[in-house]
């Protein structure tokens, strides 16, 4: 007999830093009829982050390792996913990198939403390069991940015009817009939905 949680949904984790925009908007997703996952974990390296605020609103478990040993962070972190039947993980703006073990040993899948029309802009400071560089567009990535940073399979991409007058402020509020609308795009396509 299925458990009445999930109604037979793949369990999910998201691993957030911060404010957690992208996890409300991945929750409110998965309790829709067409997801196909249920949030079961949120796991963050930040214990100030304001996105555990979450787990409390909407009931969900979470886990907050501070990754100073990372090794024994991830063994620990396996552990827990693997108890919890974890098989999809969503980074949504998680600033720890995971090792090629992690991500070898976890029995699933893992994404990650980047600020970027990846290949470009890999890591930090996005909004700011693409400006710098007077690119006409940016916008977001999701992607697979593997072990080299930003390189994974890409899933979906959304452009996002940039305007004359842009700053880092108002690109980065645009490009977050779209973020949260093609997460769960991305999800569904994972799952061929």
């Amino acid at each position: 007999m299925a458990q009445s949680t999930g109604y037979n949904k793949i369990g999910a984790a998201v691993f957030i830093s911060g404010r957690g925009s992208n996890l409300k908007s991945l929750i409110k997703f998965s309790k829709t009829k067409k997801s196909p996952i249920s949030i079961e974990f949120i796991v963050s390296n930040n214990f100030k982050a304001k996105g555990l605020n979450y787990s409390r609103i909407y009931k969900i478990k979470k886990k907050v390792l501070n990754f100073k040993e990372k090794n024994l962070s991830e063994s620990k972190l396996l552990y827990v996913l693997k108890q919890n039947n974890i098989r999809i993980i969503c980074l949504a703006g998680f600033m720890k990198i995971l090792s090629k073990n992690f991500i070898k040993k976890f029995n699933g899948k893992i994404l990650n939403i980047h600020p970027s029309l990846l290949p470009k802009y890999k890591g930090l400071n996005t909004h700011k390069r693409a400006l710098l560089n007077k690119e006409k567009y940016s916008g977001c990535t999701v992607h697979f991940v593997n072990s080299r940073l930003d390189s994974g399979k890409i899933i979906l991409q959304k452009r996002v015009r940039i305007s004359k007058s842009e700053t880092e402020t108002s690109l980065a509020k645009k490009i977050l817009v779209q973020e949260h609308k093609i997460y769960p795009k991305a999800i569904l396509k994972v799952f061929n939905l």
